[in-house]
């Protein structure tokens, strides 16, 4: 009988994560009454003496949010196909044979939040942003989208950076300026991966009949964006599926229990952002 029974979230700043409560009611849902999850506050520079001083016969995984998903990758064993694509692990989990392996849930995440609402396939999306979570969303994109991505960035670094992952993935990348970000409500879906207030200056400026939006914020919630979207009809996605998404294939991981409770874990998340 497996003694692993601990899991939990690292980075920084942490103390605002959801993750403890995702995970604290897939355990309750799942009755696995002797297992904790917790939190630690951990830069690049804390986070390789940590994981050292672990004892992996009682934790089954770690959780890595902004700025460890780079920073862990030297310290695994293996990696996943995806998580090697956009550079960023956001699942370790230790085997019973010892081995670190890593992976990254937010691109299946994505997929799985969209076919939830019936988005399983378009010929053509965008993406507000080019930081870590854009690369991710441009992974999932490569799996549903059968054109072109546009990409809106404000510098040419992110754009090549951008466009040589396109290629990686086999997706077709066109990059364009930011301050046209508003033309990309024009697509089937669009990706919006930036900070809260980041986006507010396109809803002015968004078409009559935009197309879906998945906007990866969940705190401040609805956007501004996310609001004038959905006032108009169009589906409107955020933060909360993604990360209730990712949350139950890290549970599945860490626990070897499938399927993961999604229901439970969402309540949770919603619960937990309605005393915020």
């Amino acid at each position: 009988m497996t003694t692993k029974h601990r899991a939990a979230v690292l980075g920084s700043p942490i103390a605002h994560s959801l993750s403890p409560d995702l995970h604290r009611a897939a355990f309750a849902a799942l009755g696995l009454d002797g297992w904790r999850y917790d939190r630690f506050e951990l830069d690049e520079a804390a986070l390789p003496g940590f994981v050292a001083g672990l004892d992996e016969a009682q934790w089954a995984g770690l959780s890595l949010t902004m700025p460890l998903k780079r920073a862990v990758i030297p310290l695994l064993d293996e990696v996943s196909a995806t998580a090697r694509a956009v550079d960023a692990v956001n699942t370790v989990v230790f085997t019973a044979d010892g081995r670190r392996t890593g992976d990254n849930t937010d691109v299946r995440g994505l997929v799985n939040a969209l076919r939830e609402r019936g988005i399983t396939e378009v010929p053509g999306a965008a993406v507000l942003g080019a930081g870590a979570t854009a690369s991710s969303a441009l992974a999932a994109l490569a799996q549903i989208c059968t054109g072109e991505v546009t990409v809106y960035v404000r510098s040419a670094e992110r754009a090549r950076e951008m466009a040589e992952l396109g290629e990686r993935l086999g997706v077709v990348v066109r990059t364009a300026d930011w301050e046209h970000g508003a033309e990309a409500l024009a697509q089937p879906l669009t990706v919006s991966t930036t900070p809260a207030g980041s986006t507010d200056g396109f809803v002015a400026a968004l078409p009559a009949e935009p197309g879906a939006l998945f906007d990866v914020l969940y705190h401040p919630w609805p956007t501004a964006l996310a609001a004038e979207c959905a006032g108009r009809g169009a589906t409107v996605l955020g933060g909360l599926d993604l990360l209730v998404h990712q949350a139950v294939l890290q549970s599945e991981a860490f626990t070897g229990r499938t399927p993961g409770p999604l229901a439970a874990m969402r309540e949770a998340g919603e619960k937990a952002l309605s005393r915020r």
